[in-house]
């Protein structure tokens, strides 16, 4: 029989992520929970349950009263419906690193950590209880309680952002690790009451975290993507995305024409180069230099074409035929002056990469034909 698993604060931000990936899943039932739905739905959930992601809750109320009916009475209401379905359901807990102080919210999610701990005690049933820092992530709410979620929000509609204190370190932990925590869950089997073991996190300073964000939203103009070997600026970046206004995905690159057809630089980037695009009308020649230690990549897409190339001090000539339906990447190696020739009847359409992006101030590109008798183009 598969796992029938119940998820409370279903629409939610945490909420919301989990049941994307419990929904692909075939080898559970998924029931979802949130706060607009009948409490009948609640009752039939919980009496067949053999698993409770317990997600729902509140953190920004409008009444201070609602901190505890939001957290801790909510889970006093969970535990009770299980144990009256006679049920030894296993209850993961959304938590929170505040639950240590006294605030009201900390103290509200102490208190449902209390709650559950003695449905655990009772019932022999597992409890597991994550205590999360500052999540971040795809469909996190701005303007609520995530400031990442705020300023990528806002940046990406090019609207100002307020910073107290730009020094101010924030925790993060992106919502992709949490998910990973939770379903792992699925598969333990244990009984008691336990607290699971703190998740990666980044800290950063409002100021660095806001001029993360805005460089990416210049990326669009510079072309100039981010650096995503450090997982958290790749995290961060898909967060950014995720904010974009739907009538905003696309954006225009910038064209340089000229009789020979046209250019256009798509990313670049300090640790891995420069990718361009270019279209070239029949019968032209692109080229005709060579690189000291810059090397590139050519990759037709659309069209027909001879790649040359000659060592800068010999006089043999290799060519290299390429058809846009073969998708064959020709390397170029330093040293040698090289060119591309459309011989095809319509227009060429190539990707180039090059190592290093362009610098106008040491380009390592000199000018020296392929065939010795002809002008370079």
């Amino acid at each position: 029989m598969a796992l029938r698993v119940l998820v409370t604060g279903a629409a939610g931000f945490l909420g919301r992520n989990l049941c994307a990936v419990l929904a692909a899943r075939s080898d559970l039932t998924l029931f979802r929970f949130d706060l607009h739905d009948p409490p009948r739905a609640l009752a039939d959930a919980t009496a067949t349950a053999d698993l409770v992601f317990h997600l729902a809750g509140v953190n920004r109320p409008d009444d201070i009263e609602d901190f505890k009916r939001g957290n801790t009475d909510t889970t006093v209401d969970l535990c009770r419906r299980l144990r009256e379905a006679g049920r030894r359901a296993k209850v993961v807990l959304s938590s929170s690193i505040h639950a240590d102080g006294d605030t009201p919210y900390g103290v509200s999610k102490r208190g449902a950590e209390t709650a559950l701990c003695e449905y655990c005690r009772e019932s022999g049933a597992e409890g597991v209880v994550f205590r999360f820092k500052n999540l971040f992530g795809k469909w996190s709410r701005p303007d609520y309680n995530s400031v990442t979620a705020t300023f990528c929000h806002r940046i990406a509609r090019n609207l100002p952002i307020e910073i107290s204190d730009p020094s101010t370190v924030v925790d993060l932990t992106y919502i992709d690790d949490v998910i990973v925590a939770l379903t792992a869950e699925l598969t333990s089997i244990a009984s008691g009451f336990r607290q699971a073991a703190p998740l990666a996190s980044h800290r950063i300073t409002l100021g660095d975290l806001a001029a993360l964000i805005r460089g990416f939203r210049e990326s669009r103009n510079s072309g100039v993507v981010p650096d995503m070997s450090e997982p958290f600026v790749q995290q961060l970046y898909a967060t950014y995305l995720s904010f974009l206004p739907t009538d905003a995905f696309a954006y225009p690159l910038t064209l340089n024409s000229d009789a020979r057809g046209t250019l256009a630089e798509f990313v670049k980037g300090a640790s891995f180069g420069q990718i361009f695009v270019s279209r070239t009308k029949p019968g032209v020649t692109r080229g005709h230099h060579y690189h000291q230690t810059k090397v590139e990549k050519f990759l037709v897409v659309e069209g027909s074409a001879v790649i040359r190339f000659r060592l800068i001090d010999g006089a043999a000539v290799i060519e290299y035929p390429v058809e846009g339906r073969e998708l064959r990447v020709v390397d170029i190696p330093p040293g040698y002056t090289h060119s591309i020739e459309n011989v095809g009847r319509g227009e060429l359409i190539t990707l180039f990469w090059a190592s290093e992006v362009f610098d106008p101030n040491r380009p390592d590109t000199s000018r020296l034909p392929v065939h010795i008798e002809s002008e370079a183009s």
